[in-house]
């Protein structure tokens, strides 16, 4: 699984890359369109292969977007478990395709509001929201990715509700522009529950990359691979009191701005580069990160 020492490419932004190549989402389905609809099954894969052929080791299955709450407002439920499911088989599928020998990462995206810490559902919510999901992935992923959590409460019942599934979990925490979660809490907060649980590495999720460098002393602090899922927004303003999903036309960069043209392959590579020198071994991009980015790390 994921080795101490061994630096790994992740992938990028897979949502945003799927706007890129031609998705139309349905509202603030975003993403979860092409999950959706099987006619779309073929751009997801092809979005995988990008990552994977650009030279990523692991990738994250595309179901950021299927939540529970965000499908009973469209009434979409009943495509709640094949959406989920499908996520993963469709980043088999391009593994199979590319014949490379990749990590599959099932995401567990947050039961609350995205970047934001305010409760939205209570502790046995969260808990069967990460439960549920993890069931339907677990046949065909490799560990699991709690997928931009913004709390230590959160990111505690995730691990509960998936341990006996046995799989490594890679905790994707979210920081605001201090260095700390949303809910006020620390990185040194969450490192008690990575010794409780099957961690197997920490990430700075979906963050500027001056905040991956406010974390930098405190990942390096701590004995668990880590590294950082950088993005390219303008500004995520801190206690967003609207989830991240309320984009018009689902469009995130209507909401927070982009950088795309300041952060471009070759200043992410520089980034990158900089970071290992503080031992980042887990490289990776989130929103507005596309497989060209990805591309410049392996040159």
């Amino acid at each position: 699984m994921i080795e101490k020492k061994k630096k790994y490419i992740l992938d990028g932004g897979s949502g945003q890359t799927l706007l890129e190549m031609g998705l139309k989402p349905e509202g603030r389905l975003w993403s979860a369109t092409a999950l959706i609809n099987k006619n779309l099954h073929k751009m997801i894969i092809n979005m995988h292969l990008d990552f994977i052929n650009a030279g990523s080791d692991l990738i994250v299955t595309s179901n950021f977007s299927v939540r529970k709450r965000r499908f009973l407002e469209y009434n979409k439920l009943e495509f709640f478990e094949q959406a989920t499911n499908d996520s993963a088989i469709l980043a088999n599928k391009a593994k199979d395709i590319s014949r490379k020998n990749v990590l599959i990462a099932g995401s567990l995206p947050t039961q609350e509001i995205v970047y934001f810490s305010k409760r939205v559902a209570d502790d046995k919510e969260i808990y069967n929201g990460f439960n549920e999901t993890a069931k339907i992935l677990d046949p065909n992923v490799d560990l699991f990715y709690l997928d931009v959590l913004s709390s230590i409460n959160e990111i505690k019942i995730a691990c509960e509700a998936i341990k006996d599934f046995e799989k490594p979990i890679l905790i994707g925490v979210h920081l605001n522009n201090k260095g700390y979660l949303p809910s006020g809490e620390t990185i040194d907060d969450l490192l008690p529950i990575t010794n409780n649980f099957n961690t197997c590495g920490i990430i700075a999720a979906c963050v500027s990359p001056e905040i991956v460098n406010l974390a930098m002393p405190k990942l390096t602090n701590q004995k668990l691979p880590f590294g950082f899922k950088v993005n390219a927004f303008k500004n995520i303003p801190e206690n967003d009191p609207l989830d991240a999903d309320l984009y018009d036309n689902g469009y995130p960069t209507e909401r927070y701005g982009t950088r795309a043209n300041e952060f471009n392959p070759e200043v992410f590579k520089k980034f990158v580069q900089d970071k290992l020198k503080d031992g980042a071994t887990l490289l990776g991009g989130c929103c507005e990160i596309k497989p060209r980015h990805i591309k410049a790390l392996t040159k």
